[in-house]
């Protein structure tokens, strides 16, 4: 498929490298590219092929927010226009983050607004040594409403009451700190530092990969209880039980590799 705001590339290994291309705005997002990147990232999802999904920016920037020009437009719809608007965008986060394949963002330089939205909505993110990061919203006179949800589960509550609040930026030392970011390193290194994280993924089963990021969904903020200890039992004797689950303990007692590790 051909998108206007967007590059698609596979390789070998299995790596789906997607790619916001809008670098003469710092690859700020707008209705079409909301649009690209919730249709990419369904396809993906569903691509046997795809192991791993890699979400990046062009140019200089990982992702500026919102473009002023659409916020523009945004701010003169009618209360449903605005509200369906919203909608969408969150929808578009909600499919990386609901991915069925590891999600890893590569992010430089600007990680503004919806940017860091789209960073939180990630499995890993890393980020080079030059990326700074702000939840700008309120200086614009609105709220991050949209990307809050995936921002709280990234940084918490506790460091979204700072930086929703003061529109502040921070380094990648920063995100890294308040959990936003998992890695930092130089910009020069970032691929370097992407092929091993692609390593370490790869060498995991796909399938439990799936399983792993579901059950985070299922247990994350409940409360340690008879009901998660019987529902997460359930879970790891089905997964036990799958053709996966039932190589890759037989890959490990006859010391060979996995299926699913190629070459």
């Amino acid at each position: 498929m051909t998108y206007q705001h967007l590059t698609v590339e596979n390789d070998k290994r299995g790596l789906a490298r997607v790619t916001i291309n809008r670098p003469e705005v710092k690859n700020a997002f707008n209705e079409t590219l909301i649009g690209e990147i919730a249709e990419a990232m369904k396809k993906l999802s569903r691509d046997e092929a795809a192991r791993i999904i890699v979400l990046a920016g062009a140019g200089d920037a990982f992702s500026a927010g919102a473009d002023l020009s659409w916020m523009k437009r945004a701010s003169e719809f009618s209360a449903a226009e605005n509200k369906g608007d919203a909608r969408r965008l969150a929808s578009m986060l909600n499919s990386i983050y609901e991915c069925e394949k590891p999600v890893v963002a590569l992010v430089q330089g600007a990680c503004m607004g919806g940017g860091t939205g789209l960073a939180s909505a990630c499995d890993i993110v890393i980020a080079s040594d030059d990326a700074f990061f702000a939840l700008s919203e309120v200086r614009l006179g609105i709220i991050p409403a949209v990307i809050s949800p995936f921002v709280l589960h990234a940084i918490g509550e506790r460091q979204a009451r700072r930086f929703f609040l003061t529109g502040e930026r921070f380094d990648a030392m920063k995100a890294k700190e308040i959990g936003l970011a998992h890695m930092v390193c130089l910009r020069a290194q970032m691929e370097e530092t992407l092929d091993g994280l692609v390593r370490n993924l790869l060498a995991c089963g796909p399938a439990a990969q799936k399983e792993a990021k579901a059950l985070i969904r299922i247990v994350a903020g409940r409360p340690i209880d008879d009901a998660v200890m019987e529902e997460t039992a359930g879970i790891i004797a089905r997964v036990r039980s799958t053709p996966e689950g039932k190589e890759g303990v037989s890959a490990f007692l006859e010391k060979r590799k996995p299926n699913w590790i190629k070459g």
